[in-house]
């Protein structure tokens, strides 16, 4: 299955929505949200001066958001390995708040990082592997921002990646907008990601370790580790916790027990998104990733789902999260998928 193509905007336009959205607005006062720059680079969103989300940039070997902060204003992502809280699991240190990473983009891995493997050296049965991953290991690098704008219904966040090799060489483009809104019961974030075969044609390989992620809270997981009831996991076709692993479907949430609620996350996906609808990479011990990458690697019968994109071709990935009260049958996310799909995610 080909992917679906986007035609760049033009350079003017393009410049004219800089200047816009950088001259009047990393913040308004009275604006329901703000975004502000930290030292580091990233960004700080707020929500009536409630904390909603950071992004940042500059740590692990991609961009990603975290911590991000529900609408009861309890945290949606697990803090580890950003810090290390007691009670919390501390295992795949890549897993950051909400990130995409592809462990096969032209042969170099940006899903995993250099701690993912440091147990390993020290095993001298998994040391030459380890070895090995690590001389593979890509980054997605920021680049720049193309927007940043609060406002009264919504915040956007425009920015440029560029995907390298271990040298630092670039494979290839990304450059998503994320946009942070609100009703009464939910925070929600969208994400449109397109990726742009920028240096020359570049293939994306099959793999399970790829995709779109959120790591959520260690409590929320279906086996938490903690003795205490975990979460659940359901899909749009009625399919349940581990059986929901590697199945297509068009939405897919994760509800549990977070400080003494019932919270969950939908990740709804877009029709006009990569192989909708995507297989689910979701996990009982909390990893939640949409991955339309990984076909024969989620399952053995179908055929190698490698992609390659020619020269300057783009590949887009469109989702919702909407951080919800209870669980996906009273936060109504089959109707919100619905609205949603009606949306046009250019």
């Amino acid at each position: 299955m080909r992917p679906r193509f986007l035609p760049l905007p033009t350079a003017l336009s393009l410049s004219l929505a800089i200047s816009l959205s950088l001259a009047g607005g990393l913040s308004a006062a009275d604006a329901a949200f703000t975004i502000q720059k930290t030292g580091s680079g990233g960004l700080v969103i707020q929500h009536e001066g409630k904390p909603f989300a950071e992004y940042v940039v500059d740590q692990g070997n991609k961009p990603y958001l975290a911590p991000v902060f529900g609408p009861t204003g309890k945290q949606m992502t697990r803090s580890y390995p950003m810090k290390t809280v007691d009670g919390e699991q501390h295992d795949h240190p890549h897993h950051r708040g909400i990130c995409f990473g592809l462990e096969d983009t032209a042969g170099f891995d940006t899903w995993a990082e250099k701690a993912t493997f440091e147990e390993q050296l020290k095993n001298p049965k998994q040391a030459e592997k380890a070895k090995a991953r690590l001389a593979a290991l890509g980054a997605i690098k920021h680049r720049e921002y193309k927007e940043i704008k609060g406002g009264d219904k919504s915040a956007v966040v425009t920015a440029v990646s560029d995907i390298l090799d271990v040298n630092g060489r670039k494979l290839m483009e990304e450059q998503h907008t994320i946009t942070f809104s609100a009703t009464a019961d939910t925070r929600v974030i969208d994400f449109d990601i397109d990726f742009i075969a920028s240096e020359g044609p570049v293939k994306l390989g099959d793999k399970k370790d790829s995709g779109f992620s959120i790591r959520v809270p260690t409590s929320m997981a279906v086996k938490n580790g903690l003795g205490t009831p975990g979460g659940t996991i359901i899909n749009s076709e009625g399919v349940k916790d581990t059986d929901a692993w590697a199945k297509r479907a068009k939405w897919c949430d994760y509800s549990g027990p977070v400080e003494g609620e019932t919270l969950g996350v939908a990740m709804l996906n877009h029709p006009s998104s990569f192989r909708y609808p995507t297989p689910w990479h979701v996990r009982d011990y909390g990893l939640f990733t949409a991955n339309p990458f990984g076909i024969q690697s989620l399952d053995k019968t179908q055929a190698d789902g490698t992609v390659e994109l020619k020269k300057d071709e783009h590949l887009k990935l469109r989702h919702r999260l909407i951080f919800h009260k209870g669980d996906a049958k009273s936060a109504s996310i089959e109707s919100a998928w619905e609205a949603y799909s009606k949306e046009d995610r250019k």
